[in-house]
Parts: structure tokens; C-alpha cells; sequence
């Protein structure tokens, strides 16, 4: 039975199904119906994973990797500095995390899928130029600027004092596999830093956590508004990854037309593939075919000093030889001082 579905009990979780307790080490503590002098098995255990709460959210590393070896989490580094303020949102989406990531990543599909960000002109389509990829150890990051619109939201109008349409600068890059930050800047006296944290659930379905920070409009009655604007630029991106076919990115980038202003994508793709042969990517085709028959579970680092395990740990796509080991370090601050 799922412990998701059971209870907490103390300092333990409670399967639903037959009341076994587990701590949070994952060691068993009690089998309610076993003799109380009787033994508990060592491989009554289940997997714990290394947590970190930052941002007001709780991370999970699920998988095997010591510390050091282990990819950052994304810095928000305005977090709790005088002169922020932060606002959060959570959401569940029928798509693929890594089409999501994409889809930030992509300057082109603004002037189409969003309402709020380009200044269109029917005669005059904005023209993406060339995009200068920044580089560090975990991605990558661009600066564009892109002629907007008169603000939408009326105070936020009045605040930054951008009444007609003008230049807004744009910094945006991926972190990771499953990170992204987007930085939107219509004037000194506003700024708005994004933060998007996703977390794959199962295939085809991804939790997103934003930490949105602004620089004005501090006040808590403001956050609403801010809540409002992100959500319906949400809604407008999901509107088309929803349709998107297929749900998973294509195994070879020739399955799709990809252009110049892609080019910030398909960095994206070419840096997974480097995580990929490193062995850090699951075998979904071999977990499909067994799913009728075994129950896999994500290894932890205690598998690493310990053999008593009763469910196998998740087949991966196997590491290939010789592949290049990640530097393990914060973003370039050249990507994200501005």
C-alpha cells in the first residue's frame, strides 16, 4: 500500500493497510500484528531521502548521490533581503516538466500565446535576434529586450510609470533539469524576479512551485494582484502545452522544426543529454514494461551502505563511458546580477 495514503503517528508514517510505523530513517518501528517480544525484520524499510526547506518549500533529493555529488538547488537570492517581497503558487498540469522548461526558454512563442507581453503590430512582427547563450555549470541564460505593451494591470502601470508601450529588458535560463528563472525589468523601480521550481509527479503530469519576488508594490494587500498576473500567464501557456504532441520531447531533434530562436532549446536538450549519459535518466521503457509485475522504488544514499532492501531500485539508462562529471556550483553571477 501507498504511505502517501497513510497517517502520521508520532514521529512515524502509518501504512494505511496493515499499520506497520515507519521513522524517518525508514526503518520499521512497529508491526502491530507481530508478538511484542518479536523481532522486526531489517528489511522492513523503505527508502529516506536527504530534505532541505528553503523559499517555503520543502526539497527532496530523490536519489543516491552523496552530498557533494548532488545538483544545487536554484538560488533565489532575494529571498528575505530588505527591500523584497515574494509571493508563491503552486500548480498541477496535465504536461511534460521538460516541455515547460522549454516553453520558458522560448522568446518566439510570447507574441502568440501571451496577451500581456508584446507590443504586436500586425505589419511588424518582433524579429527574435541572435540570442547570446550565458553559460554555467547547470545551464544556461539569455537577455533579451522586447517591445511591450502599456502594462496591464493598472497600479502595477501607475508604479513603474510605463503607461505606453515600451522596451522591456527580459533575462531568463534554465537550472538544471527542472528549474527556470525568468527576470522582468519595465523599469529600475520595478523589477520582478521568478523563480519556478517543477517536480515531475509521474510522466506526463508536473507540480510547479513559483517564488515570484518584486522589488515595489511591497504591500501584502499587492500580493493578490501578483497572484492574479501569474496565474494568467499560466493559464495561457498551459493552453497550448496541453495540445502539445507528442507529450515527451522527440528522442532526435529532426521529429521537429527547430530555428534560430530556438536555439536556447535545444542547449536545453543538448544538456540533458549530457545528464542522460551520465546516468542520472530513469528507463521509463523499462519501468512501463514491468509495471504489471514490479514495484520499483528511487534508491536513496542508504542503499549505498546497505544490501537489506525488499522493493529493487528504479532501472536507469545506463551511463555511458567516459562521460563528463558536472562542476557542482551556484549560478554564474553574470547571469543573475542585474
Amino acid at each position: 500500500a501507498a504511505l502517501a495514503d497513510g497517517k502520521v503517528t508520532g514521529d512515524c508514517i502509518e501504512c494505511p493497510y496493515h499499520g506497520w510505523r515507519y521513522d524517518g530513517d525508514g526503518h520499521c518501528r512497529a508491526i502491530p500484528s507481530l508478538e511484542a517480544a518479536a523481532k522486526i525484520p531489517p528489511r522492513a524499510r523503505v527508502d529516506a531521502y536527504p530534505t532541505v526547506e528553503r523559499y517555503g518549500i520543502a526539497f527532496a533529493f530523490l536519489g543516491d548521490l552523496p552530498e557533494a555529488e548532488r545538483p544545487p538547488i536554484m538560488e533565489c537570492r532575494e529571498w528575505g533581503q530588505a527591500g523584497w517581497r515574494a509571493t508563491t503558487i503552486v500548480f498541477d498540469w496535465d504536461f511534460d516538466y521538460k516541455r515547460s522548461i522549454e516553453n520558458a526558454l522560448d522568446p518566439a512563442h510570447n507574441e502568440f500565446v501571451h496577451t500581456t507581453h508584446i507590443d504586436k503590430k500586425e505589419d511588424n512582427p518582433f524579429r527574435i535576434p541572435p540570442l547570446e547563450l550565458i553559460n554555467h555549470d547547470w545551464g544556461t541564460g539569455f537577455h533579451i529586450e522586447m517591445p511591450a505593451p502599456p502594462m496591464f494591470e493598472e497600479k502595477m502601470r501607475a508604479t513603474a510609470g510605463r503607461a505606453k508601450a515600451s522596451i522591456f529588458h527580459i533575462h531568463a535560463g534554465y537550472h538544471g533539469i527542472s528549474s527556470f528563472w525568468t527576470f522582468i525589468e519595465p523599469t529600475p523601480k520595478f523589477i520582478r524576479r521568478q523563480h519556478f521550481y517543477e517536480t515531475p509527479v509521474e510522466v506526463g503530469k508536473t507540480r510547479i512551485f513559483t517564488v515570484d519576488m518584486r522589488n515595489a508594490m511591497r504591500d501584502p494587500k499587492d500580493d493578490e494582484r501578483m497572484i492574479y498576473m501569474d496565474t494568467l500567464v499560466m493559464k495561457e501557456d498551459a493552453r497550448v502545452l496541453l495540445g502539445i504532441r507528442p507529450v515527451l520531447q522527440p528522442a532526435t531533434n529532426i521529429r521537429e522544426n527547430l530555428v534560430q530562436p530556438d536555439s536556447h532549446m535545444a542547449h536545453y536538450r543538448d544538456k540533458l543529454k549530457e545528464w542522460t549519459a551520465m546516468g542520472w535518466r530513469i528507463d521509463q521503457d523499462e519501468v512501463d514494461r514491468k509495471k504489471m509485475k514490479v514495484a520499483y522504488a528511487i534508491p536513496s544514499p542508504a542503499r549505498r551502505t546497505s544490501k537489506h532492501w525488499t522493493l529493487d531500485p528504479l532501472p536507469l539508462i545506463p551511463a555511458e563511458a567516459g562521460s563528463a562529471t558536472s562542476k557542482i556550483s551556484s549560478i554564474d553571477s553574470s547571469v543573475r546580477d542585474r
